[in-house]
C-alpha cells in the first residue's frame, strides 16, 4: 500500500469529509476519492461507504487507520533519525592511515572527537603505496595517504583530496657521524654510506631513487625496513644512514640534517570518495584531522 494513500485515509478519519480533506491538502475532491478507491483496491476489502454526498469509514477502514497511525509514526521516527545523521555528526567512520602518520596524529585526533560521543572512528593502520589508494576507498571512508613530492597527484576525478601537511625528509645520522656538524648534507657526500631504505614503491624509496637520478649518485641500500622505529634504532647503532620523515622521528639521539640543493619530502593528504563529505560524520573527522595536523606540524 502506498503511504500517501494511507495518509489520505487517516485525514478522512480526522476531518470527516472528502471535501475537508481536499481543502486541507490542496487536492480536488475527485482526486481524493480516486486515491481512496485505489487504496481500497490494494486492501481487497471495502474501506469506505457512501454517507450522503460524502464517504465514511467502514470497520475495516477504521482498523486500517489504527495500523496506519503505527506505520506513519514509525516513518516519522525514521525520518527524524535520518535528519539527525544529515545535520549532526554521528555513526561510524572507517579511517585508515599509514603507520608513521597515524603515530603523529591519531591520539590527538581521537581526543578531539571524544567530545562527540555519537561519532565513532574505526581505525586501521595500512602501510599503503600510492597506487593502492583507489582500491582502498572501497573499504574505508577516509584514507590518510602519502606520496613523494614528485609523484603525480591522486586521481581527483574519482576522489576528493584534502591536503593535510607536507613533511620534509631529512637524512638521519648516528651521533658522532662525520657529517653531523654540517647544517645541510649533499647527497654525494653520502655516496659511500650504507643506506637503510623502505620497500620499493613507498614514497620514501621514491624520493631516494629520484634523488639518485637527479644527482647521478646511486645509494647503496643494505636493508629495507618499513618500520621507522627499527630504522631509527639501526641508524643510532651505526648500521647505516636513512631518509626519515621529519615529524615521525622519535629518537632524540639521532642527528637530522636536510639535503642540500634538492627538495625532498612527502605530501600527506586525506582521500575520500566523491560526495562522502556531505555526510556530517566524515566532515567532522576531516575537520578534526586538519586541525590536529596543523597543530602537530607547525
Amino acid at each position: 500500500m502506498e503511504v500517501r494513500r494511507l495518509r489520505l485515509l487517516r485525514e478522512l478519519a480526522d476531518r470527516g469529509t472528502v471535501t475537508a480533506v481536499a481543502k486541507a491538502l490542496d487536492y480536488t475532491p475527485s482526486a481524493v476519492s480516486q486515491q481512496l478507491k485505489a487504496l481500497q483496491s490494494e486492501a481487497g476489502v471495502p474501506l469506505t461507504e457512501p454517507a450522503g454526498r460524502s464517504l465514511r469509514l467502514t470497520d475495516a477502514g477504521w482498523a486500517l487507520v489504527a495500523r496506519s497511525d503505527e506505520v506513519l509514526a514509525a516513518l516519522e521516527r525514521m525520518d527524524a533519525e535520518l535528519n539527525s545523521f544529515r545535520s549532526a555528526p554521528r555513526g561510524t567512520v572507517r579511517l585508515a592511515a599509514f603507520p608513521s602518520g597515524a603515530l603523529l596524529v591519531l591520539p590527538g585526533l581521537l581526543s578531539r572527537l571524544a567530545e562527540q560521543p555519537q561519532l565513532r572512528v574505526e581505525f586501521r593502520d595500512v602501510d599503503m603505496q600510492p597506487s593502492e589508494v583507489p582500491a582502498l576507498l572501497a573499504d574505508f571512508d577516509v584514507l590518510v595517504a602519502h606520496r613523494d613530492d614528485h609523484a603525480p597527484p591522486f586521481d581527483a576525478a574519482r576522489a576528493e583530496i584534502t591536503p593535510l601537511y607536507r613533511e620534509p625528509l631529512d637524512v638521519a645520522l648516528p651521533p658522532g657521524h662525520r657529517l653531523a656538524r654540517k647544517d645541510r648534507v649533499e647527497l654525494t657526500e653520502l655516496a659511500a654510506e650504507p643506506w637503510i631504505g623502505v620497500d620499493v614503491g613507498f614514497p620514501v624509496d621514491d624520493v631516494l631513487r629520484s634523488l639518485a637520478v637527479r644527482t647521478g649518485t646511486r645509494p647503496r641500500v643494505v636493508q629495507r625496513i618499513n618500520d621507522f622505529r627499527i630504522t631509527e634504532a639501526l641508524v643510532a647503532a651505526g648500521h647505516g644512514v636513512a631518509l626519515l620523515p621529519r615529524f615521525a622521528v622519535d629518537d632524540p639521539g639521532l642527528v637530522l640534517r636536510p639535503l642540500a640543493g634538492v627538495r625532498a619530502g612527502r605530501n600527506v593528504e586525506a582521500v575520500t570518495r566523491r560526495g562522502a563529505t556531505d555526510r556530517p560524520a566524515i566532515r567532522a573527522v576531516l575537520e578534526a584531522l586538519r586541525a590536529e595536523c596543523h597543530e602537530r606540524t607547525t
